[in-house]
């Protein structure tokens, strides 16, 4: 196969896949990432608050708060029962892992390190799972410690061919291919 019916081909599956979820997905990861910043942000500010004992703080939570919600609808514009608040608390717990990363790999311990990178983007993963209907919300728990064959239900008939390992493995492959912000 030559480099243009390859690149063909990967043009008509990347257009298959926004036919599937017609995301801008490049742009909504540049917002997820946004998102979980105002949430470290209003985290902070609270933090400050208490330990500074300036109620200058509290009082930019409201702000921060209302543009995290408007850059939030722009990524999940509908949900039903508690996505929105899960998604949230999603991206937070991954912006908390990134970081608490970050420290472990400056402290030299590498290992522990690339751990919970990896967990933070397991989180991220859940995210996306959650918000393109590849599963319910009733299914977010810790999807390794199902069984198999119980996680093949999670994610739609249409999505549980290769690869193997379960929903978790599943979401992460489809959140690399169709979530690239490389693509323009």
């Amino acid at each position: 196969m030559d480099k243009i019916e390859s690149v063909k081909e990967f043009v008509e599956k990347i257009d298959a896949t926004k036919k599937v979820n017609p995301k801008d997905l490049s742009s909504d990861q540049d917002l997820t990432i946004a998102i979980m910043n105002l949430i470290s942000i209003e985290e902070h500010l609270v933090f400050s608050g208490a330990k500074t004992g300036k109620t200058s703080f509290y009082d930019l939570i409201q702000d921060i708060r209302e543009l995290r919600k408007n850059l939030m609808q722009k990524v999940i514009p509908a949900y039903e029962g508690e996505v929105w608040c899960i998604s949230k608390h999603l991206l937070a717990a991954g912006m908390r892992l990134t970081e608490v990363g970050t420290k472990q790999q400056s402290l030299g311990h590498h290992e522990e390190a690339y751990k919970l990178f990896n967990q933070a983007y397991d989180l991220y993963c859940l995210f996306w799972g959650l918000n393109m209907n590849m599963l319910q919300s009733g299914e977010v728990r810790q999807l390794e410690s199902k069984p198999a064959a119980a996680a093949e239900n999670v994610l739609k008939p249409e999505e549980s061919a290769e690869p193997k390992g379960g929903a978790l493995a599943k979401m992460k492959a489809f959140v690399r291919k169709a979530v690239d912000c490389c693509i323009e």
